[in-house]
This record gives structure tokens, C-alpha cells and sequence, in this order.
């Protein structure tokens, strides 16, 4: 079982920088594929950026490419989303996720259903 806590939300105006984090039990987090997902309150969730087990490949969805940076520290089980030039369109719930056995292209990483855990959600509102 791996539990998922992420944490870094707030509320921030437009143009400002947030980073979230997601920590991650167990000892097998270096072999996961790690992803963020966001939901608007009212909309289906969103794929929002990827990493591989190694950090080394990376996939965004077309919202935040260019804007959002993420990243992965596995001596520390802990996976980060930095978010830069935030938009009120970014307001959501972000998830992130875990795909214990993923291959890293991008249709696998970008469908939710592919993820095996998640966690509970941090909130993100941006204000115009």
C-alpha cells in the first residue's frame, strides 16, 4: 500500500508561483511513475504533468507546458509540481499519483485510470 500526502496549496493571485509537494510512503518509490492531476470544481479531471521513476522524462498537458515545472527527490519519497505565471483558470484540486507499473509514453501517464494511488488533494485558487 503507498499513501499519498500532498501539501503547498493556497490561494495566490495571478502571475504568482506555488510549489506543492506529495510525499510518499514505502520503500519502492524510486520504481514509480509519479503524476498531478487537477479538477475544477464542476469539470472532469485533468492530466497535468509526469515523471518517470528516475526523473529523467517528463510530459505535461498542453494547459501548463511552458509554466509548470515537475520534479522528483527519491531519497526523500517525495515528488514536487512548481507552479509559475499561475492563471485563475489553474483554480482546482490537485491530485497527485502514483503508477506502480507504468511504462512512461505519453498516453499511459496521461489517463488517470492508469494510476494505481492517490492522494487527497491540495487546494490551488488563483485570483484574478
Amino acid at each position: 500500500q503507498v499513501q499519498l500526502v500532498e501539501s503547498g496549496g493556497g490561494l495566490v493571485q495571478a502571475g504568482d508561483s506555488l510549489r506543492l509537494s506529495c510525499a510518499a510512503s514505502g520503500r519502492t518509490f524510486s520504481t514509480y511513475v509519479m503524476g498531478w492531476f487537477r479538477q475544477a470544481p464542476g469539470k472532469e479531471r485533468e492530466f497535468v504533468a509526469a515523471i518517470s521513476w528516475n526523473g529523467g522524462s517528463t510530459y505535461y498537458g498542453n494547459t501548463v507546458k511552458g509554466r509548470f515545472t515537475i520534479s522528483r527527490d527519491n531519497a526523500k519519497n517525495t515528488v514536487y509540481l512548481q507552479m509559475n505565471s499561475l492563471k485563475p483558470e489553474d483554480t482546482a484540486v490537485y491530485y497527485c499519483a502514483a503508477q506502480v507499473l507504468g511504462r512512461f509514453i505519453p498516453v499511459t501517464v496521461s489517463t488517470d485510470s492508469r494510476y494505481d494511488y492517490w492522494g487527497q488533494g491540495t487546494q490551488v485558487t488563483v485570483s484574478s
